[in-house]
């Protein structure tokens, strides 16, 4: 295993660092054997003896065997099947010189104590430290061997932290000893030595009081809980801090301490991004790394530099900085060596000390900040390989790494945690616009500040970019500066780090060939989000191989799931994915990429409207291409689910596909969601599909298409109370019906003229067009339709007056669609029988209809339908003098009524304060 760079950790939690990446080791036994082995590097460990570590008194019958499966599945971990040879009578770990984290250790110790050289000794202990994560040894718990040689490594670690303290306060460098010191006497509170140690820095650093404070502590904690005093020598010591005895003077030849002060000038204009400020303040004290990631121009770099300067003060060693590179498509990305070269002469480090190896190289770097309080901003980072190095290491610096990747193995391996930044809000963009105008000129155009920033994406780069075209042309107004904003063009300042198409273009560069392709074809999906199994029809692959496509664009900020498992990105990358597909995708490609998205929208709306209406599903769908893989919703639930979240991408489908000249889609597409557009109260958005769908379905002369796009119409407008209208769209429908022999569809809009007859009062012509429609029903077999239209006659004979009747018939319809099991049908029908009963006076069994409606009005999520029944639900109450649970009712109608708008609203406010008027009286 020497020279491979693979190394055993032992002096934290066991892993394997495999080229610079940490490999967990899982299961508790394995990272036993492992570091039973690892303690015996080069050494025969015999078969008993594992067995005995490992398992102790708890020896399973099989261990042996087991014993083997671990060694196997070590020697995968470490990627060599020599790295553990069986050799009589065990196994033996393979290593060369410092393949393990206690051999390097020991080594350096070593080195410290046989060299005479103090700087030398502070190097070598230094990185010698610098090895320890933690306690030792931290997850193989449970084995009394292994936890007496954590001890042992323990008490290397408090020795070898001695030495370094000493050889340290023998060179001067006692003001950075302070933190790590006070770390160690809060761990061991009855150390004299480190205690002494403690004084004498604290003494030398100018700082007397606390060196004498800290002696008079450990003297009444020894007193306390073990009964003694200091012993003579730190009493010694206190005398001569007392009276400043030159013999504990700092050396003659303590040189001045050299902090580095690296970072940029923060951006005088920095506004917002309050939450992530709070996220690093959170972190300050915590150490280790954190990864602020985000898409091409949204102002990374700016919130880690404002946050370094405000931070500074609490990193008293120093502030480093270093641009990597990236994404620069001037410069190839920094070299780590690179950037450590300059980290070091930042330190202090003097050129001819510059090794030239780049292992060496970290390995002096960590030595160097060692117990100092760094801060290191690491900016512009192409990925976690290029970062690794440059991590300090110690528990007393942060890093801050700036990066369009998400850096997910840095999160991973290294716990770093994640800062993503996204888009400015609309507040902060103002602020922003604010910050580099002035109020007064934005106070002047507010609506037009606002467009810029729509138009701008609310991203800082194209905002800064726009914000100085306006500024330099202080005659221009902000409405002509927004007015400009037509493409990415308007985005460019004068050199490419001003250029949002420029600036994207870099992130573009990184991806592979298939995620570059799967960029552009996004541009095409009409929606405001996307997910995954629609991309993968977009772009014509099977689900299984979208995913790592999705991931690298995610990675690359390119692409943002937002919400799990759906994808977006903002105004200006589409535009700029836009531009990319004209350039690169052919007119034929671009096409058949939409012509995939529409069948998988159609495809997968038409099996969710069947999810949730099996019986009335009356058109006939073209077969999807072969390389398209619709979504089939399983049930009520999950269809709704998906309307729910689809919605807003069918409306924008539906456009797309008429004027990309898929007329059959679009009118099609329309159909699918007009079911789900109408028990949601989507009204106006239902009546403007419709009119595409008319008009597309008319350009091909579709009439079966018209018929149903009429009908929808006319169903629309009479919702919308246009009932002139309304009847025109239906007469025409039935006349197109007739026309092709749909008699279907001549059913449908009977009843649906039978509906409307009533909302306008004339009751005996919508039982005539209800009667129609069942015979129409009948004559096709459909038992859910015949269902459906026996309820409507039943309700037209409540509304004559003729409520026995109404009863029979509601009561045949009901029998009817629990046979099909229609629910949204049973719920009309339940409601139809509780106003039959209540107009008979037998309001509690209205009630309990009522409350039957409700129940799978609920369930097929009708919220008109269940806002009318909560208001004849109330009338019911009220006639039983239940004045309370009628409030209730009423109320939970005004809420379901003012969320979708309806007119209808106000006339149950009026009835609710009219109640609240009789309860007072």
């Amino acid at each position: 295993m020497a020279g491979t760079g693979v190394r055993v950790r032992l002096l934290g939690p066991v892993e394997v660092v495999v080229a610079g990446s940490p490999q967990a080791v899982n299961g508790l036994r394995r990272r036993a054997v492992l570091a039973t082995l690892a303690l015996h590097a080069g050494r025969v460990v015999s078969v008993d003896r594992l067995i005995d570590v490992v398992w102790g008194d708890q020896l399973p019958a099989t261990a042996a065997n087991t014993l083997q499966r671990h060694v196997s599945y070590l020697r995968g971990v470490l990627g060599e099947p020599g790295s553990i040879v069986a050799r009589q009578p065990g196994y033996l770990l393979d290593t060369g010189p410092d393949s393990t984290d206690v051999q390097a250790a020991e080594r350096l110790i070593d080195l410290a104590r046989r060299s005479t050289d103090r700087n030398e000794q502070v190097k070598h202990l230094t990185a010698a430290v610098a090895l320890w994560r933690g306690p030792p040894l931290a997850d193989v718990a449970g084995s009394a061997w292994l936890e007496e040689q954590a001890e042992h490594l323990a008490r290397l670690r408090l020795e070898a932290e001695r030495s370094l303290a000493e050889a340290r306060l023998s060179v001067g460098e006692h003001a950075g000893l302070v933190p790590g010191l006070e770390r160690l006497v809060r761990q061991h509170p009855f150390d004299e030595h480190l205690h002494a140690q403690l004084m004498l820095a604290l003494y030398r650093d100018g700082r007397q009081g606390e060196a004498v404070a800290t002696y008079r502590r450990l003297r009444d904690n020894l007193r306390e809980n073990l009964g003694i005093d200091p012993g003579p020598r730190l009493r010694d010591l206190e005398c001569a801090i007392l009276r400043q005895d030159t013999a504990i003077a700092a050396p003659a030849a303590s040189a001045p301490v050299r902090v580095a002060a690296q970072l940029p000038p923060p951006v005088p204009t920095f506004t917002g991004r309050d939450a992530e400020l709070a996220a690093l303040d959170a972190l300050v004290d915590r150490g280790g790394a954190v990864v602020v990631s985000g898409t091409a121009g949204v102002g990374k770099t700016a919130l880690a530099v404002h946050w370094a300067h405000h931070a500074a003060a609490r990193f008293p060693d120093g502030q480093l900085y270093v641009n990597l590179r990236g994404f620069d498509p001037a410069a190839t990305p920094t070299e780590p060596a690179r950037a450590l070269h300059g980290f070091l002469e930042a330190l202090g480090v003097p050129v001819a000390r510059m090794p030239s190896d780049p292992d060496t190289m970290v390995s002096l770097y960590r030595t160097t900040v060692a117990g100092k309080r760094l801060l290191v901003v690491l900016d512009n980072a192409r990925d976690a390989e290029q970062v690794r190095p440059l991590l300090p290491g110690s528990p007393d610096c942060l890093a801050i790494v700036t990066s369009r990747d998400q850096l997910i193995p840095l999160v991973v391996t290294e716990s770093a945690q994640p800062v993503p930044l996204d888009l400015l809000s609309p507040g902060e963009a103002r602020d922003m616009l604010i910050r580099r105008l002035g109020a007064r000129q934005v106070a002047a155009e507010p609506a037009a500040a606002d467009d810029i920033a729509d138009r701008c994406a609310r991203l800082p780069i194209a905002l800064a970019i726009v914000a100085a075209r306006a500024a330099t042309n202080r005659h221009f107004t902000l409405a002509a500066v927004a007015g400009e904003l037509g493409d990415l063009d308007a985005f460019r300042a004068g050199d490419d780090a001003t250029d949002v198409r420029a600036v994207f273009s870099w992130s573009c560069r990184t991806l592979s060939p298939p995620a570059s392709r799967l960029f552009r074809l996004l541009s095409l999906h009409p929606g405001p989000d996307v997910t995954a199994p629609a991309v993968a029809s977009l772009a014509g692959v099977d689900g299984p191989a979208i995913g790592p496509l999705l991931t690298e664009l995610t990675r690359a900020n390119l692409f943002t799931e937002h919400t799990y498992g759906r994808y977006a990105f903002h105004d200006l990358l589409r535009a700029y994915a836009v531009s990319l597909a004209d350039e690169a995708e052919p007119p034929a490609e671009r096409r058949a990429a939409v012509h995939r998205l529409l069948d998988h929208c159609l495809h997968t709306a038409h099996a969710a409207d069947l999810a949730l209406h099996p019986h009335f599903s009356a058109i006939s769908l073209p077969s999807p291409r072969a390389d398209v893989t619709p979504e089939r919703p399983k049930n009520r639930s999950a269809a709704t689910a998906w309307f729910t979240a689809e919605v807003p991408v069918l409306l924008a489908a539906v456009p797309l596909a008429a004027r990309s000249g898929f007329e059959g889609h679009a009118w099609r597409l329309a159909w699918t969601m007009a079911g789900f557009l109408h028990r949601q109260g989507h009204w106006q958005d239902w009546l403007g599909t419709q009119r595409i769908a008319l008009a597309a379905a008319s350009r091909i002369g579709d009439q079966a298409g018209q018929g149903h796009a009429h009908r929808s119409l006319g169903l629309a407008c009479s919702r919308l109370r246009r009932y002139d209208e309304a009847d025109d769209h239906l007469r025409r429908a039935l006349e197109l019906f007739t026309d092709v022999g749909d008699d279907a569809g001549r059913a449908h809009t009977c009843l649906n003229l039978g509906q409307l007859a009533e909302r306008q009062g004339q009751h005996q012509q919508a039982l005539r067009h209800s009667r129609r429609a069942l015979s129409l029903f009948r004559g096709t077999g459909n038992r859910a339709g015949q269902g459906y239209t026996l309820n409507a006659v039943g309700w037209q004979e409540a509304l004559l007056g003729n409520y026995h009747s109404a009863l029979a018939s509601c009561g045949e319809a009901l029998r009817m669609l629990q046979e099909v099991d229609d629910v949204q049908g049973q719920a009309d029908t339940w409601d139809s029988l509780g106003h039959a009963h209540h107009q008979l006076g037998d309001h509690r069994r209205a009630v309990a209809c009522y409350e039957h409606a409700l129940e799978l009005f609920t369930q097929v999520n009708d919220r008109y339908a269940e806002a009318s029944t909560y208001v004849n639900l109330g009338g019911s109450h009220r006639a039983l003098a239940d004045l309370g649970a009628t409030r209730a009712a009423w109320s939970r109608a005004l809420t379901i009524l003012d969320e979708l708008g309806d007119a209808d609203a106000d006339s149950i406010r009026a009835d609710l304060e009219h109640l609240d008027a009789t309860r007072l009286r």
